[in-house]
């Protein structure tokens, strides 16, 4: 029996597990739409906008660890995607992007709502296909997923001409997939994860750097037994954040620009540097001359083109994160060494940390943006996805609420995209209809992607946004008043509150809160919580002045940081 390309690639979605799709509809994909008219085992999402769309597929991807699918039309549908398909690329977020593409024999005359998206995605996916024949559908999706998922996961695009979806053809379903080209590495070499295993036992002062690679490898387990087993202090990237317990003893948080002065400390006096799932990048090396100049340096990555990228490495490991650390800490218990106290490297850090502990200086008349993320992480008891925006809301949240387990901070990292919390936020609920699911977020990001209360509304997704409303573009602006001598340029946002959040929030059918003073955080938050039905925005109007501490300036080591008062 002869079956459609659109009916074709609804089956395919199934044998993978789909449940969801985030998408827009337009001409060219009519037919997709339209076979989802009647089909029950997939749900799309209607999003308020293209971008908003793959955003929330990322963290749908992010937060269940299955891979995230969005679908779109041609042209401006298309093209919309890039920067949530950049966002995934940089973070390596399992996603597979469905574009719609006008029929094969209009490819190159320049048809309405043409572009060339598989050009325009080749620099930010991982791989990306123009189906030319329907007869090849099926196979590619099999591969889209296969690639997607494994290895070093990331976003793929398959670019669907009308034709293809709109034509008719015998279905079988494809075979198990081959790639000759493409074959990761999954087993370290056991030779290499000994030595490196020596290396942990003979050293005095390690650290361990954890990286989104222990979240994607879903390899926490065994980065937390290494650690407890060997003593060794616990620091992790921002994508890293949630792949060691934060409120373990060994934890010393975040490193880098904006890393606690321990974490950075005890990096650049350490004499071994394990690198698990991380491939160093310049907000956490900072100049990457003077970055740990003690220590040799082992790094381990499922991506042999991250190794060695950045930074110089003594012993690299390729291999998945969760088979290696399950090698090494085997090769740790058979050898039935004295497990290292390590006590005078770690009453350092203890130090170290009692020196200069994350802090702020709390306002009985003005809102600290820091406080209100405290008190997030209060009510919910720990126990909330947090999702952000970027810039200084994102790194409050990732200073001041512990991470006790993966999956639980979805943040764009490497593109820093503001909108990207809201949609996001959304996705993760839908994969965690259980979960409470916060969005912590800054007045000017969050209107980045606004539109998309209309679609927590009409789906009824309890998200909170927690708005911390400093009135300007704050990171920005704190570089200006830093490095610019106060010359605030197109940064300052606020003109008698513009807009109105409360207001905003009501209009699109959601319930606006708003806190002005210290008092009025936690009744606020907690009435939020009470919400089951609808988003809520709460809008917390926050001290304009306050900045990101510490921080690294640019050009500067990771222990160079400025403070406060500095």
């Amino acid at each position: 029996m002869k079956i459609s390309g659109a009916e074709i690639l609804i089956d395919c979605l199934k044998k993978e597990g789909v449940k969801h799709i985030f998408g827009y509809p337009g001409g060219v994909v009519l037919n997709i739409f339209d076979a989802l008219y009647d089909e029950k085992g997939l749900e799309l999402i209607l999003t308020r906008h293209e971008q908003a769309a793959v955003h929330a597929a990322d963290g749908y991807a992010r937060s269940s660890g299955k891979v995230g699918v969005a679908l779109v039309t041609s042209g401006p549908g298309a093209t919309n995607t890039v920067t949530g398909i950049a966002t995934a690329s940089m973070d390596s977020i399992p996603l597979v992007v469905f574009s719609g593409q006008v029929p094969t024999m209009l490819i190159g005359n320049d048809a309405f709502q043409e572009a060339d998206i598989v050009g325009i995605t080749r620099p930010c996916t991982k791989h990306n296909y123009l189906v030319k024949d329907i007869k090849y559908l099926a196979q590619t999706i099999k591969e889209a997923f296969h690639i997607a998922s494994t290895g070093r996961p990331g976003p793929v695009l398959i670019d669907l001409p009308k034709d293809v979806t709109a034509g008719m053809t015998e279905y079988m379903q494809p075979k198990e997939v081959q790639l000759r080209s493409y074959n990761p590495t999954y087993q370290g070499n056991k030779w290499v994860i000994k030595q490196a295993a020596g290396m942990i036992a003979k050293a005095k002062n390690p650290v361990i750097m954890a990286g989104g690679g222990v979240i994607l490898s879903n390899a926490a387990k065994e980065l937390t037994e290494l650690a407890k087993l060997t003593n060794v202090p616990v620091t992790m990237t921002l994508m890293g954040l949630g792949g060691f317990p934060g409120s373990h003893k060994l934890s010393m948080g975040m490193l880098g620009m904006h890393g606690t002065y321990y974490a950075n400390k005890a990096v650049q006096s350490a004499d071994l540097l394990i690198g698990i799932g991380v491939r160093f990048d310049d907000r956490v090396t900072g100049t990457t001359d003077s970055f740990a100049p003690n220590a040799k340096i082992i790094q381990i990555d499922i991506d042999p083109t991250s190794i060695r990228k950045n930074i110089r490495v003594d012993m690299p490991i390729v291999g998945d994160v969760k088979n290696v650390l399950k090698d090494m800490i085997k090769i740790i218990k058979d050898n039935k060494e004295k497990r290292p106290a390590r006590t005078t490297w770690l009453k350092q850090i203890d130090a170290w940390r009692k020196e200069r502990p994350l802090s702020y200086k709390f306002d009985k008349k003005v809102i600290k943006p820091e406080f209100v993320v405290e008190k997030i992480y209060e009510v919910t008891k720990g126990d909330a996805i947090i999702c952000t925006e970027v810039g200084q809301n994102q790194m409050w949240a990732a200073q001041f609420y512990h991470y006790n387990w993966p999956r639980q901070l979805l943040t764009s990292g490497g593109l820093g995209t503001m909108g990207y919390g809201l949609p996001a936020a959304i996705g993760a609920q839908f994969a965690n209809p259980k979960k409470v699911v916060f969005d912590i977020a800054g007045d000017g990001s969050i209107q980045m992607n606004i539109q998309e209360l209309a679609t927590a509304v009409l789906n009824k997704i309890p998200v909170k946004v927690a708005i911390l409303n400093n009135g300007v573009l704050g990171m920005v602006r704190q570089w200006q008043e830093l490095f610019f001598k106060e010359r605030y340029a197109h940064t300052i946002l606020h003109t008698d509150r513009v807009p109105d959040f409360v207001k905003v929030a009501e209009a699109y059918g959601a319930v606006g809160l708003r806190a002005t003073k210290p008092e009025e955080v936690v009744p606020v938050l907690k009435e939020s919580l009470k919400i089951k039905d609808r988003p809520v925005f709460m809008d917390f109007v926050c001290d304009w002045k306050e900045k990101v501490f510490p921080m690294v300036p640019a050009g500067a080591a990771i222990d160079e940081m400025i403070f406060d008062e500095d």
